[in-house]
């Protein structure tokens, strides 16, 4: 498994548990974007990417579709719970 070359950013505060939980279910980027792309989510690898590093913002979208793929909570991504 890969570890992170770059520091986190800024830019939201859900993708670093976006990859925490991927990774807790051994699932691959290109499997979340499939899942994703069923639920009406179009995200390229780059994006995805740049959203578990936190260099892009999430949209309201994203972030519902994201919970329900990962199973858990809106609230579990967003440091909340």
């Amino acid at each position: 498994m890969k570890t992170r070359k770059q520091p986190l950013g800024t830019r939201n505060i859900c993708g670093q548990r976006v990859e925490i939980r991927r990774k807790e279910i051994n699932m691959k980027q290109k499997d979340l974007l499939t899942q994703l792309q069923i639920k009406g989510v179009e995200l390229t690898t780059s994006g995805l990417s740049k959203l578990e590093g936190q260099y892009r913002c999430v949209l309201d979208t994203e972030l519902i579709a994201l919970s329900e793929v990962l199973d858990v909570s809106v609230l579990w991504l967003l440091g909340l719970e």
